[in-house]
């Protein structure tokens, strides 16, 4: 059994996870392991990002961070943790500017000014990018070119973190599974950082990468630590649905609806967004939690789409228009085959990202001594909805601040040594997974259940018959479990990965659903239908915890 040692372990290794162990190096660590259980650098929502990037630079026009932070809590829908949203809105334009300075290469306007545009959301223009394709690509590049160049950092990709260990109330390392081998892997460290990003992945549809199923809350939740704003995950009205779409960010068609007004339409080709009270005479107007709720209706009328969506037509567009403004962009969508001035793409709503996460201070300290959080993992900053433009900087400035934090906890701490059976039980687990187990029914097969009906009862539209069909599900895929079927077998096999995949994702789940359950009001991302007015009563984030037999409580409630 392989046996690692490290002053900061850092599990995930996306855009927060690389800042992190960047973060760490430069305040004094040594020794930094960068974890992730697929590409180091390569996985995460990061590196799938094609949007804009919000930081208060002011190159358009004035701009300050505290402007950033009003539009942030306005979007928060009153649950923004207001330390940590300024934080991340004071932050950005310093690491804005770090990551020109690496030269990630943001779009110039004239004179050499880093060129901003203005979002859904923001006051002013303010968000910046590389190009409509490549902003997220080449965030991650430039963040795997510089970790590339700092000695203290060691990369590990096909790790899977499955178990923290925890000694005497503080976290001193981790077990994991080395996907390739299946074999597992002891990890001692000061301090780690929990960098996994979010959990939209439990989600039938969803515009996450393979590896964001909710893991880390689930690693962080055992471990003792608590998570708030669970039950906010926000979808995105017209995820790409049809013809097949490959290697384009799922959620691209913002930008083209809202540049060039494509209309959404039914199956019979009807405009219906003005039965729902959004009239579009004159422009992309409708906020996306009412263009979610009109396509969802829709389709549940039988008024939908083929594939089960909504028409975006841009037939009304002048084909020189369509080239003027996304010209790249065009010539990527034929050979998609897809061209824009022929026929209507399909849409329909799709799960993108998640407010919620492990709660923590402005050092992204957990309350468990050792254990911090950065990037989509922690959470309270973004309140009950994301304002547009928030992801990348959040991943740059909690990333940044994680690993400076990680960093100085470990600094003059001895490496801790763990006591005799300390992480045996999470060994023990992945050997005799490997060695083989009978059962009716795969993990992977569980998993599809799971992401099933988290869509159908814990998706955009909520009510109290549908999130009690959801846990009584949940409940009876984490009690199916351990029986679960894994062919015997170490190296490459993926029914390994998957079950622990399954047991972290139903935590997650779990996790969601109950908060979901608990908050009688609509806000934000959290729609009720059972309770469609927002409550002043609710404006307060609510905390989970797990008990020592792995039930979960929500501010006290089972």
């Amino acid at each position: 059994m392989t046996q690692l040692a490290t002053d900061v372990l850092i599990v995930g290794a996306g855009g927060a996870g690389m800042y992190a162990a960047i973060a760490a190096a430069r305040a004094g660590a040594e020794h930094v392991l960068l974890a992730d259980k697929s590409l180091v650098g390569r996985g995460g929502a990061t590196v799938m990002a094609q949007m804009t990037v919000a930081a208060a630079l002011g190159e358009e026009c004035p701009d300050d961070w505290q402007v950033h932070l009003a539009d942030t809590l306005a979007a928060g829908r009153g649950l923004c943790d207001e330390k940590l949203a300024a934080l991340l809105c004071r932050d950005a334009p310093t690491r804005i500017r770090e990551m020109d300075e690496w030269r990630v290469g943001w779009a110039r306007r004239e004179h050499g000014r880093i060129a901003q545009v203005t979002a859904p959301g923001h006051s002013r223009p303010r968000c910046c990018y590389v190009d409509f394709l490549n902003t997220g690509p080449a965030v991650a590049a430039t963040l795997r070119r510089r970790i590339g160049q700092i000695a203290a950092i060691k990369r590990v990709s096909n790790l899977a973190v499955t178990d923290l260990v925890v000694c005497n109330e503080e976290a001193v390392g981790a077990v994991a599974l080395d996907i390739a081998e299946g074999e597992p892997v002891t990890i001692a460290a000061k301090a780690i950082v929990i960098a996994t990003g979010g959990l939209t992945r439990i989600y039938q549809r969803n515009s996450a990468s393979a590896n964001m199923g909710g893991d880390g809350y689930a690693l962080a939740l055992a471990a003792g630590a608590e998570l708030l704003d669970m039950e906010f995950v926000q979808f995105f009205p017209i995820g790409h649905l049809a013809p097949r779409l490959v290697g384009m960010d799922p959620i691209m068609w913002d930008p083209f609806r809202y540049k060039l007004g494509g209309r959404l339409l039914d199956g019979a080709g009807r405009e219906f967004l003005g039965d729902y009270g959004s009239d579009e005479t004159a422009g992309y107007t409708t906020p996306r939690d009412i263009a979610t709720y009109a396509i969802q209706k829709e389709v549940a009328a039988g008024r939908g789409s083929p594939h089960g969506g909504v028409y975006l037509s841009f037939a009304h567009v002048p084909r020189s228009a369509l080239e003027g403004a996304f010209g790249p962009v065009i010539e990527r969508l034929a050979q998609n085959g897809i061209d824009l001035g022929a026929a209507p793409i399909e849409v329909a709503p799709i799960a993108h990202y998640h407010m919620g996460g492990i709660a923590v201070d402005e050092r992204m300290a957990s309350r468990v001594p050792g254990l911090f959080a950065a990037g989509e993992a922690a959470g309270g900053a973004n309140g009950a909805n994301r304002l547009s433009g928030n992801a990348i900087p959040e991943a740059l400035v909690f990333g940044e601040q994680a690993g400076t934090a990680a960093a100085g906890f470990a600094t003059g701490r001895r490496l801790p040594d763990w006591p005799n059976g300390a992480g045996a039980s999470a060994v023990a687990q992945i050997r005799s997974l490997a060695d083989g187990r009978g059962g009716d029914i795969a993990a992977v097969e569980l998993l599809d259940e799971l992401r099933e009906v988290m869509w159908r009862d814990v998706g955009p539209f909520r009510t109290a018959d549908g999130l009690a069909h959801a846990i009584a599900t949940l409940e009876k895929i984490r009690r199916a479990l351990p029986d679960a079927a894994v062919p015997a077998g170490r190296q490459f096999n993926s029914a390994l990965a998957e079950w622990f995949e399954l047991r972290g994702s139903v935590i997650a789940a779990q996790a969601v659903a109950h908060a979901a359950a608990v908050r009688r009001e609509s806000r934000g991302a959290h729609q009720r239908e059972d309770f469609p007015d927002t409550d002043p009563g609710w404006a307060r984030s609510r905390r989970i915890a797990m008990t020592s037999d792995g039930a979960l409580i929500v501010d006290g409630r089972k």
